[in-house]
Order: structure tokens, then C-alpha cells, then sequence
């Protein structure tokens, strides 16, 4: 929790904490976005896939990581992180998520471009 009068980050008793973390998947070796909650800081349940690689297709098929949380004005949050195509070039994507903490599941964002 943010508590913007003092300008910086508290704990928040009715909640805990929630981390994101880059993890690697045991099957095929790609990385994914994880969540983690823990009560006191120190003891964290792990909370599983927050962000899994895009389709086939996509640009970001071979992995996504270093996740990057922002929360916006509106009071939802973007993620913005790494993800690796198949050719091992990488760019910065960004995800946006409506709800908060580990059941928190982040949407990829696509930019509309027009001439």
C-alpha cells in the first residue's frame, strides 16, 4: 500500500504483502510471471502463473519475465515486463490487471496503430 502523504510504501495489516517474480517452469523451461503472498514479510505461499507466455504466434512465446508493477490513477495496476520471442530478441510488453494481489491475473494490452 502506497501511502502518498508520506511518500512511501507500508505494510498493509488486512492483506500482507504480494510479490511478483520471474519463475521457470520445470516442463518446458520457459519463463512466466509468478505471484507469492506472504502475512509477515518473511514466510511466502507461492500463488502460481500471474502472467503465462503468449500463443504460438506471439511475440513473446518464449518467455516473459522482470516484472515491473505500476499502479494507475483509476486503481488498476500494469505490468510492464520482458518477453522473448523465438528468434531471441526481446521487447518490453505490458500487461493491465483489473483486480490486486495473488489471485490477480494480468490481461497483455495490444497497441492500435493508425495512418
Amino acid at each position: 500500500l502506497y501511502e502518498d502523504d508520506r511518500q512511501k510504501w507500508i505494510f498493509d495489516p488486512k492483506g500482507g504483502w504480494v510479490m511478483y517474480y520471474e519463475g521457470v517452469s520445470k516442463e518446458d523451461g520457459k519463463h512466466r510471471v509468478m505471484a507469492a503472498e506472504s502475512k509477515d514479510g518473511r514466510t511466502w505461499t507461492k500463488a502460481g502463473v500471474v502472467l503465462d507466455i503468449g500463443a504460438e504466434d506471439e511475440w513473446d512465446h518464449f518467455g516473459v519475465g522482470s516484472p515491473h508493477i505500476l499502479r494507475m490513477d483509476d486503481g488498476t495496476s500494469r505490468m510492464y515486463y520482458t518477453g522473448q520471442g523465438k528468434d531471441g530478441s526481446t521487447a518490453i510488453g505490458v500487461a493491465r490487471c483489473m483486480g490486486s494481489g495473488a489471485d490477480a491475473v494480468f490481461e497483455r494490452e495490444r497497441a492500435q496503430f493508425s495512418l
